[in-house]
C-alpha cells in the first residue's frame, strides 16, 4: 500500500520544496525580468526543456497518497480516490512507459559502463575548433588560435553524444570515438560532467514519479556540473562571476579530474534512485 501523508506533512513538504525552488531559481528569474542573459547559468532553462515553474512543483512520488484533495488533483497524471490524493500510475505508464523504459536503460548503463576520467572538458573547446562563430558569445580566454592549439595538442575523448553534435566539423575526426545517437547507453558513463548535468533532464522526464525534493537534487548537481563545465572550457567567463580552470596546465588538468570525480561521486547514488523508481512503478504496473 502506498504511504499515507496527512495534510499537515504533506503541506509542510510542498512548502519547504517551493521555498527552496524560489531560492535556486530566483537569480535566474530576477535576470528575466530585467531581460539581461546569463551565458553559463541559463543554459539550464534554455537547453533543457524546464522552467522554473516546473522546478517549483513539488510531487510527493511514487508510492506516496496525500490525504485530502490536494492540488494535485487538477494536475495531469493524479486522481481522488477514497478520500485521498493518489499518483494515476496505470494511465501514466500507458502514456509513457516506452519512454520511461528507454531512460531507465541508459541510466542503468550509465552507470554500469567504466567511468572515465581523462576528458579535460575538452568538448567545449571542440566546439570552438577552426570556427569563426562560436555558440556562445563569450570572449575566448586564449583567442582562436590558442584555443585551436590546445585542441591539437590533445587527444579527444569525448563519449557524450549531445556534446560530440556541437563539435564543428574539423573537430569531428579529432575525437577517439564516432559517437551516434543510437549507441548512447553503450557510451555514457558516470564521470562525464554532461551525463551528470543530464540527471536533471531525466528527472523532469519521469515527472510525478520523482519526489520533488530529488528533483531539486539534480538541478544543483547539474548547476554545479554547468559551472565546472564553462570553468574549463576556452570561454572567459570571470566577467560572470565564473572562474577559470586552466585545463591547458598540469594543475588545470588535476583540478578538473578532482572536481569531475566529485560530481560522479555524487550522481551515482541519484541515478540509482531513479531508475529504482522506474524499476518500482514497472513492477506495480505489471501486478495491477
Amino acid at each position: 500500500m502506498p504511504e499515507l501523508l496527512d495534510a499537515p506533512s504533506w503541506q509542510r513538504r510542498m512548502t519547504a520544496h517551493e521555498h527552496r525552488a524560489e531560492r535556486l531559481t530566483r537569480d535566474h528569474l530576477a535576470r528575466r525580468q530585467r531581460q539581461e542573459k546569463h551565458p553559463v547559468h541559463d543554459f539550464l532553462f534554455e537547453y533543457y526543456p524546464v522552467r522554473p515553474s516546473h522546478l517549483r512543483r513539488w510531487h510527493p512520488g511514487l508510492g506516496v497518497d496525500l490525504e485530502g484533495t490536494a492540488p494535485h488533483a487538477q494536475w495531469r497524471d493524479y486522481r481522488v480516490a477514497g478520500g485521498r490524493t493518489t499518483l494515476d500510475l496505470a494511465g501514466f505508464w500507458a502514456r509513457r512507459g516506452d519512454s520511461l523504459t528507454y531512460i531507465r536503460e541508459l541510466l542503468h548503463r550509465t552507470n554500469l559502463n567504466p567511468a572515465h576520467f581523462d576528458c579535460f572538458g575538452l568538448h567545449e573547446w571542440a566546439m570552438v575548433y577552426r570556427t569563426d562563430s562560436p555558440r556562445h558569445d563569450l570572449p575566448l580566454r586564449l583567442g582562436a588560435a590558442g584555443s585551436d592549439a590546445v585542441v591539437e595538442k590533445h587527444r579527444i575523448r569525448c563519449s557524450h553524444f549531445d556534446a560530440y553534435r556541437f563539435f564543428t566539423p574539423a573537430a569531428r575526426p579529432l575525437n577517439l570515438t564516432v559517437l551516434e545517437r543510437a549507441d548512447q547507453p553503450a557510451n555514457d558513463q558516470a564521470g562525464c560532467v554532461h551525463a551528470t548535468m543530464d540527471l536533471y533532464k531525466w528527472a523532469s522526464k519521469l515527472g510525478p514519479l520523482v519526489p520533488g525534493e530529488l528533483f531539486l537534487d539534480c538541478f544543483e548537481l547539474a548547476v554545479d556540473a554547468r559551472v565546472l563545465d564553462m570553468e574549463a572550457s576556452p570561454y572567459d567567463c570571470r566577467a560572470h562571476g565564473i572562474g577559470v580552470v586552466p585545463i591547458e596546465t598540469p594543475e588545470g588538468k588535476a583540478e578538473y579530474v578532482e572536481r569531475q570525480r566529485g560530481l560522479a561521486e555524487r550522481g551515482r547514488p541519484l541515478r540509482d534512485r531513479l531508475v529504482s523508481l522506474i524499476d518500482r512503478a514497472e513492477a506495480t504496473t505489471l501486478q495491477a
